[in-house]
């Protein structure tokens, strides 16, 4: 079957004609995959399903395709580490366009064409099995190019986390009715899963509403004892933005933001968070502190001052995380924690953002921990090398201090 849909996305590739340049030759690309028929659909789709299977095999967690940087090979990212399979077919630059196209909706390849770049969601069925992908399609250097993510068919249990009590209350809906919480970390440091485990610690605690809002929906939560709604921007809802101001009419408990991205995303996310409502949203920020920097720093001058003193009084809790590879091979969680004390409040209203670090340093026996304390706890228990907590560390010189300060100690 799948020599067939290889044969069939040649045979189809070989019609395109050589000098169509850029976008142009996309979109001949892209009538070629809509006017295919349907067996020539199904077979690509086959293709696609096939080597999109495979990572389960491999235990990958990001695919790519297509564009001139795979050099025509199909990339698995295994435990942390991005290689080309090479026992899998080399395509052309046309025949990897014309694959990821293939899936695409003609709504979905207008997007694309105008905007150079498409976030979408995409799903494989396996007799009674569902596996999600996470996509990104995007131009390089006029060729079309794709990575997928695998999205966790479960979600690690809320306990597997490993929080202080504290921190589950300050997460907890039945404890906290409201507060803005930010889960960050860079791309690929499991924000998304982490997130996901507490908003199912939720659903299986409190009776309520949950609202998620997201680009795209990635984990597919089933409701147990709240009401959960799914809107996935450009699909249900046109922006994070909208999505919010929506939520706040159909009664919600708990207002899931995937990611506040722009200033109007922030303005919205700690207005509906002042209104007293559950707020979670995303950033792509290394630690707590650069975190409320950031979101000051995204929104224009003259408005800073009133978001640092609005960010003071909603914010919650602060999770930041990194994804470190451990001595066997795997990939283990590392966290900065940073809670809302009365002391953390007034640092960020007096702009010295600067002292919270120590204020987490030493506040362990609350819940806060910085990202140098945990990965000293995961080299201390021999998960992961004293070079990975180096190249992992925020501040290399602090950590280099709290293992000499435990050398000296024993």
């Amino acid at each position: 079957m799948i020599d067939v849909a290889i044969h069939t996305l040649r045979e189809l590739a070989s019609t395109i004609p050589p000098t169509a340049p850029g976008v142009e030759r996309q979109m001949i690309i892209g009538d070629l995959a809509s006017k295919a028929s349907p067996a020539e659909r199904t077979a690509m789709r086959k293709l696609m399903d096939a080597v999109l299977l495979r990572m389960q095999k491999l235990n990958a967690s990001d695919i790519d395709i297509g564009g001139l940087g795979t050099t025509g090979y199909i990339w698995y990212r295994i435990y942390g580490d991005k290689k080309p399979d090479r026992e899998l077919p080399v395509f052309t630059p046309d025949e990897a366009s014309l694959l990821i196209q293939s899936i695409l909706i003609e709504r979905q390849r207008l997007f694309l064409y105008e905007n150079r770049n498409l976030d979408f969601s995409y799903t494989v069925m396996q007799d009674d099995s569902m596996f999600r992908f996470r996509a990104d399609a995007y131009f390089d250097l006029d060729q079309l190019a794709l990575n997928m993510r695998a999205i966790n068919a479960t979600v690690r249990p809320y306990k597997n986390l490993d929080f202080h009590p504290n921190v589950t209350k300050a997460l907890s809906l039945a404890h906290s009715s409201h507060g803005l919480t930010l889960v960050t970390g860079i791309t690929g440091s499991g924000k998304s899963s982490t997130l996901d485990s507490i908003i199912d610690a939720n659903n299986h605690s409190v009776d309520a509403h949950i609202v998620i809002i997201s680009s795209p929906i990635e984990y597919v939560h089933k409701p147990d004892r709240c009401i959960v709604r799914h809107r996935e921007v450009g699909r249900d809802v046109l922006s994070f933005k909208e999505g919010a101001i929506q939520a706040l009419r159909q009664d919600p408990d708990i207002i899931v933001i995937g990611e506040m991205r722009d200033p109007d995303t922030i303005f919205t996310a700690l207005e509906i968070t002042d209104s007293g409502h559950k707020v979670f949203s995303t950033l792509h920020t290394a630690s707590a502190i650069e975190t409320i920097d950031r979101v000051i720093g995204e929104v224009p001058p003259i408005e800073q001052e009133r978001v640092r003193l609005r960010l003071a009084d909603t914010l919650s809790c602060v999770l930041s995380q990194k994804l470190v590879p451990t001595l066997d091979g795997k990939l283990t969680l590392a966290k900065e924690i940073m809670l809302m004390i009365p002391s953390v409040r007034a640092a960020i209203k007096n702009n010295n953002t600067g002292e919270i670090y120590q204020m987490m340093a030493e506040s362990a026996d609350i819940g806060m921990i910085t990202l140098e304390q945990d990965l000293k706890r995961l080299y201390l228990q021999r998960r992961i090398s004293l070079e990975t907590a180096m190249v992992n560390a925020n501040n290399k010189r602090r950590l280099q201090q709290i293992l000499n300060a435990n050398a000296i100690g024993d």
